[in-house]
Parts: C-alpha cells; sequence; structure tokens
C-alpha cells in the first residue's frame, strides 16, 4: 500500500478556543476608576455638616476608621492589580480581580467612615 492511497488519519479535534478572558481589561478599569471614586467620595465627604463643621470650627470631629485601613486595603489592591494583570493562569487573575474590587471599596468606606 502506498502512503498515497492508504486512509487519511482522523485528525484531532481542534479545541475551542476559550472565550476571551478580560480580567486583566477590568482589573485596569477598576485601578483607573478608584482615584476618581476616592476623589468623589472624599468631596462627598467634606461636604457632610460634621465633617464640614470638623473642618471649620473643630467640632464635632469624629476619628472614622483608622487611617492604617486606608493604607492597607489601597496597598493590597495594588498588589492585586497587579496580580491580575501578570497571572498566567485565569483561575489567578479572576481571584486577583475580586480581591482588588473588594480592597478597593474598602478603602472607599474608610473615606466614607469620616463623613
Amino acid at each position: 500500500m502506498n502512503a498515497s492511497t492508504s486512509a487519511a488519519v482522523p485528525a484531532s479535534p481542534v479545541q475551542s478556543a476559550s472565550p476571551t478572558d478580560r480580567t486583566r481589561r477590568w482589573a485596569a478599569v477598576a485601578a483607573l476608576l478608584f482615584v476618581p471614586a476616592a476623589v468623589a467620595t472624599g468631596v462627598l465627604t467634606l461636604a457632610s455638616e460634621r465633617a464640614g463643621r470638623c473642618l471649620t470650627y473643630g467640632e464635632r470631629c469624629s476619628p472614622g476608621l483608622p487611617g492604617w485601613l486606608f493604607e492597607w486595603s489601597a496597598g493590597v489592591g495594588a498588589v492585586a492589580f497587579l496580580v491580575a494583570v501578570a497571572a498566567p493562569a485565569v483561575r489567578v487573575r479572576r481571584a486577583a480581580l475580586s480581591a482588588q474590587v473588594l480592597a478597593e471599596v474598602t478603602a472607599l468606606l474608610v473615606i466614607l467612615s469620616h463623613a
């Protein structure tokens, strides 16, 4: 039997491409939107009556959540962003994106706690 007349070997099934993973894009969007969200949250906080009286007259000042919580949550958000962008595994990127969003929300809540 000749090689050209032999039965064709069935080709392996083509693996379908996985759906496009957009975790890197969402991580970048969340990181870019964090700064304007923090500014807007700060403006809303300063617009409250209690924060305005505290700033103007030094009255009714409450400590709110500690500042180190903001620093740590912003730091964790930055590290999670780097992991979400650089990790090769989709599962790790998705977990990092979740951690990033949670850390950013925590930082925004710290700002709001001073209102």
